[in-house]
């Protein structure tokens, strides 16, 4: 059975029409609300003309690669526009994307047009960016609904506001719709990674389903009906993914809830990471679980929990019962702030891209701290030797890449160079190969390394930027470090370490040194220490490793 998201939902609708599907400040949504509001936005985009066929697939022609389905980007903050625009487009046989709301003008008009964007769902504080990009396109999008922020909106042709094309459609969907929804219709998210433009990774939503949110029986089979999943679909979780939706985790985390039928949590501040606000939401909402990429915001949380615990100020946070990471590392000493924070907690260390989905989890819980960055596979998990010709054996003596095997993504859109590359066939199987290194331990576990694009090779010896800004953390007086490479001339590149202190509190680079060299071997600890009074990063808390090599070379 090849699943959909939108038949999904729709069948858990059906079953729990009046139970809350999503909470947003001082709007709740049932389930039966919720289906009405993505129907009518699925109408709306039908009736200018798009859906399975589109039309606008931009300078590119129509392929594997470039399907004919119209894409709509979600140029949005959290918030139930969003995830209602991804359900909504898909239940117009849309394929909806993410669009970093960061990016300037050049970067959003290369995402565009590499998309095909036929319509972009908007905040209005977006819009006059989008103004600038629109007016040099070849190929612009044709429908663009607007959501009301407060903000002034700007003038842009084909502009329509949201609730009010809403409040205008039908809730009904054409029938020839509804039963062509299919497994083979499509997911496609962009990641920026770490160099380079944007790159959508375009996916089968019945292999995404699977491989990426772990749609499957408890023993890992998979489902034979829509009715089986729905019935399966009586969580009374209530999940709140801290970072932005734009980012695949967080997305992943509120689309993984609502097939289980829970409920989804978003925090009042959205234009920012504010640890204060997501922890007021928990508490309020009473939040069963909790999204956090690593130490980058796991940390600042616990200090405001810190200093909140100083003045005498308690918080009820016993509902969340789970804490979840990803996309960056969350250090043993940050689970052990948690664990001691959250009484009965259960931390879940996620290991995937979004080329590959889900790979490992590693799991922690108050009767030990667990391990950093190891992590137990799924089985089609594997780690390949550095040729990419063989599959590592556990406990073989080597530094390899990372894969998944299975159900993994078509490709990148528009570009089968890369897709080739990411995507390689070795011995008749084909692999995602997102770019992180690994080893297989004797038991079978993946000790994840760090990405190989960030990796710095020093005197002939290969430096992972994770695990030195891991042992750099581990000073008290760090509140946040991002590692580095540059050039030199006796060591091919010397490791730079740029750190943010603590607020009042000072250290002396020997002192740091000592400390980080208690996890680390000396050839990797940094030869230089760069301080900053704040360390750049993504909106999901990922590196900005583009900053930190512009800082480095500046402080040379």
């Amino acid at each position: 059975m090849e699943l959909s998201f939108p038949a999904i939902c729709e069948a858990v609708a059906q079953r729990r029409p009046d139970d809350t599907a999503l909470v947003f400040r001082d709007r709740s949504f049932t389930w039966q609300q919720v289906q009405d509001r993505t129907r009518r936005l699925a109408m709306v985009l039908l009736s200018a003309g798009l859906g399975p066929q589109g039309g606008n697939v931009g300078p590119h022609p129509v392929s594997a690669l470039n399907p004919p389905e119209s894409r709509v980007a979600l140029y949005l903050l959290n918030g139930n526009e969003y995830l209602e625009g991804m359900l909504g487009s898909w239940k117009a046989r849309c394929i909806p994307f993410n669009v970093n709301y960061r990016y300037v003008a050049a970067e959003l008009r290369y995402l565009l047009e590499d998309s095909g964007a036929e319509a972009v769902i908007v905040h209005d504080r977006f819009t006059s960016v989008l103004a600038d990009v629109i007016g040099t396109m070849d190929h612009p999008p044709r429908l663009i609904l607007a959501v009301a922020d407060g903000s002034e909106r700007a003038e842009l042709p084909g502009l329509v506001d949201y609730e009010g094309a809403l409040g205008s459609a039908s809730p009904e969907l054409p029938p020839d719709i509804v039963r062509a929804w299919s497994g083979d219709d499509h997911y496609l998210c962009y990641t920026g990674g770490t160099t380079g433009m944007p790159k959508g990774a375009l996916w089968r939503q019945g292999d995404f389903l699977v491989s990426a949110l772990g749609v499957t029986r408890k023993d890992g089979s998979e489902f034979e009906s829509i009715d089986e999943v729905a019935d399966f679909a009586t969580s009374s979780m209530r999940a709140m993914p801290a970072p932005p939706l734009m980012h695949g985790a967080a997305h992943w985390n509120a689309m993984s809830a609502w097939i289980g039928g829970g409920t989804i949590v978003i925090q009042d501040v959205v234009d920012h990471f504010d640890p204060t606000s997501i922890l007021e939401t928990a508490e309020r909402h009473r939040a069963t679980s909790l999204l956090l990429v690593g130490d980058p915001m796991a940390r600042p949380l616990l200090d405001v929990l810190d200093a909140e615990s100083e003045t005498g100020t308690t918080r009820d946070l016993s509902s969340i019962r789970h804490i979840v990471s990803g996309g960056a590392v969350l250090s043993a000493e940050s689970k052990r702030r948690l664990l001691d924070r959250f009484s009965g907690v259960r931390i879940i260390d996620v290991l995937g891209s979004t080329e590959s989905g889900r790979q490992g989890i590693a799991s922690a819980a108050g009767d030990g701290t667990g391990n950093t960055g190891r992590f137990v596979s799924a089985d089609t998990a594997k780690v390949l030797n550095e040729d990419l010709t063989r599959v590592l054996r556990p406990g073989e003596d080597a530094i390899g890449w990372l894969t998944q095997s299975g159900r993994v993504p078509l490709g990148y859109m528009n570009d089968p160079d890369k897709s080739a590359r990411t995507f390689p066939v070795v011995d008749g199987v084909r692999y995602a190969v997102a770019g992180d290194r690994a080893r297989v331990d004797a038991d079978g576990a993946i000790e994840l390394l760090g990405r190989d694009s960030v990796c710095i090779n020093t005197g002939g010896e290969k430096v992972f930027a994770e695990e030195v800004e891991t042992a750099l953390k581990s000073h008290p007086a760090v509140l946040d470090a991002v590692v580095c490479g540059t050039p030199s001339e006796r060591f091919g590149e010397e490791v730079v370490g740029i750190v943010e202190f603590r607020g009042g509190v000072e250290t002396t680079d020997d002192e740091l040194l000592e400390s980080a060299g208690r996890h680390l071997a000396r050839y990797k600890l940094p030869r230089r220490i760069i301080r900053t009074d704040n360390v750049v990063r993504s909106p999901s808390g990922k590196a900005d490793y583009r900053w930190a090599k512009a800082k480095a070379t500046e402080s040379d």
